[in-house]
Order: structure tokens, then sequence, then C-alpha cells
């Protein structure tokens, strides 16, 4: 993956910032960070938005890291080709050395200003946040309308189907890696997905399932309708609540009131004990490069669980992490996203529940 980290004061010392964004091998944006830093130098802000790249680049599950600044002084002495003599920036040298110690490798490279516009914006948003100012991102010129790309070549069409009801859902209890399995509703919720993707004419599609025993029988329900069988995906697993699996909503607020606001809007932060929705992205990421290149040109059915299906559909909209707490997906709802051989996509269908009426 690639970090491009910046970080900027005003006044050096001053009110400081800085901005750091991972990107995977295409180019698109995985997670941004930003934050104000009160008065620091320059170089100081510099290392912290390198520190918050690595630290982002590890929860969606990294193993390799190509850094870019535009900071010639953090470069070289990451690289080991300059000493740091500032008594303020050893320790911040130190936490990156350890940050970049957990990956397979991790290389430095120095690229121009220009080159860094991604970071250095965010790094000024954090700064003029931090002042108070409003954050205003510049629009879309409007000679340059939003337009159809023009996706070429056979996509990899994935039906994105949610489990049917559980105990757990029915009182709408957090169910992360909780094995259950499906209430009778849920399987009536089951058969009755299967039939509409039967009626699609599918024929011995691939089911690829979460190995959870709620999506493997909703998966099973459709492999026995089109004449397929199951196969399980770890990447596709539902997150990790940690410590509030089984508890309702309003539970989990009362135990843990200012972590739960914090994690109600800040997809890099963890349940406790758990598995924040960063992680969960780096992961289903993977899996869905995987199942494109074992499936391309195909149709496949995906069974899995909100957050997995929420995430598929938003690396389809190449949207950011807010599509998470905005988006509603209903139990043993249908979605389809299909993605193109030369990088595109295209969100067919979102939350189909008409076969449940």
């Amino acid at each position: 993956m690639i970090v491009e980290a910046d970080g900027g004061s005003r006044g050096n010392p001053g009110p400081a910032g800085y901005g750091a964004v991972v990107k995977d091998e295409s180019g698109a944006v995985l997670v941004e960070r930003a934050e104000g830093l009160g008065v620091v130098t320059n170089n100081v802000a510099e290392y912290s938005g390198l520190i918050a790249g690595l630290t982002a680049a590890a929860e969606v599950g990294a193993s390799t890291v190509d850094v870019r600044m535009d900071s010639k002084l953090v470069v070289e002495q990451m690289s080991g080709r300059w000493k740091i003599k500032h008594a303020a920036l050893q320790p911040l040298a130190e936490q990156a050395r350890e940050l970049a110690a957990r990956f397979e490798r991790v290389n430095y490279e120095w690229i121009p200003r220009a080159e860094n516009a991604h970071a250095d914006r965010l790094a000024n948003e954090a700064m003029d946040a931090q002042a108070g100012k409003p954050v205003q991102r510049p629009e879309p010129p409007a000679s340059s309308p939003a337009r159809w790309t023009g996706a070429k070549g056979k996509p990899t069409r994935m039906l994105l189907l949610r489990h049917g009801q559980t105990e757990m859902s029915v009182d709408r209890r957090y169910s992360g890696r909780g094995d259950v399995p499906l209430t009778e509703l849920g399987r009536e919720q089951a058969a009755a997905a299967a039939k509409r993707i039967a009626g699609m004419d599918l024929e011995a599609a691939p089911v690829i399932s979460s190995p959870l025993m709620r999506a493997k029988q909703t998966g099973q329900a459709v492999a026995d309708a089109i004449g397929s069988r199951v196969e399980t995906h770890q990447g596709l697993l539902e997150t990790d609540f940690g410590e509030w699996e089984g508890l309702t909503f309003r539970e989990a607020a009362e135990r843990d009131p200012e972590l739960h606001s914090k994690w109600l809007g800040d997809a890099s932060v963890a349940a406790p004990g758990g598995e924040s929705f960063d992680a969960v992205y780096g992961r289903v990421r993977k899996a869905c490069d995987e199942l494109i290149e074992q499936h391309a040109g195909e149709t496949i059915v995906v069974v899995s669980h909100v957050t997995p299906i929420k995430t598929l559909l938003r690396i389809g909209l190449d949207a950011g992490p807010s599509l998470l707490f905005r988006l509603h997906l209903d139990l043993a709802s249908l979605s389809i996203v299909e993605f193109y051989p030369d990088g595109n996509a295209s969100v067919r269908l979102v939350n189909d529940t008409s076969y449940l009426a």
C-alpha cells in the first residue's frame, strides 16, 4: 500500500497539523487521517503525519508500505542516511521505526510538494479546523461534470446477499463472530432470497459465504436452488465487536458511552477487544480482489453480513467510510455490484427485499 503524509506549522513553531492518506496500488483511497497538534514545529508535524499514516496502513492490513513525503528531512532520517540530532524528533522517529518494523517492507521516497497535494490538503484542513475556521473542500469545475467513465470488458458480477434473521437480530444485538443459526423466519427469508436468485438464470453459479453458520445456511438455500455448492471465505466475516458482542445498542452505549459515541462516527475506532471498520475494510478489500481474480468475468453469489456487504458496495462506489453509517441493509436483502477489468465498477442494486413481502 501507499502512504502519503504531510505536516505543517503556521509560524514554525506555531499552530500545526498533519494529514495522511493510505491508498492501494490502484490509487484508491482507503483511509484518511488529519489532526491539529497545537503549537509545534513543522518537523514534529511531519513526523506526526508519518506515524498516523503507518498506523492507518497497519489497521487496514498492509504488509508492505511505500511512504511518500515532501519532507526531505523525514525521508532521509527514516532511511538512515541522516542522523537525528534534534531531541524533540528522536522519540517520534523511534515510534515511527517501531511501527515500520511491523511490516514486511517499508520504503521511503521524497516527492515534490505538488505530488503530495492530498496529504497537504488534509494537514491544512486540520489546522483550519483547529483554528475554528470552516473547512471547505473544492468543488469540481463546472466545465468537468461527473460522467460515465466508459467501463470496458466483461465484469465480475457480485450478488451480495445478507443472511436471514437470527435470535440476535430479533433483539437487535451486536452479532459479530458469535456463531448463531437462523430462526424459522430466517430460513424462510433465505428460501425466498434463493427463489429470487434462481429466477435470474444463474445455474451453478459459485456461492461464496462467510464461514459463520447464519451465512452458510442462507448460502446453502441459494446453492440448492441453483444447483451449486457453498464455498467459504474468511474475509467475509462480520466485524468483531469484541466486548460488545451480544449487547444491544443501548447497553453498549451505557457500558462505554464515550468510546461508543466515537465508534459511531470514526472508522478507525474499534470496540473494546474488537475490530475497527478500517480493519474490516482492509480484509474485505483483499477478499474482493481475490474473488475478482478467481472469478473474473463470472457472476457469483456472495453471502455475508451487513458490514462486509456495505464495504463491497463502498468499494464499488469508490466512497469514503461515512457510507457505513448512512446506508441501511435489511436482513436477507440483495444488492448487486459489478467490477470491470479496467478498474471501473457499477452498483446495480441496493437493499432489494421485494421478494420478502
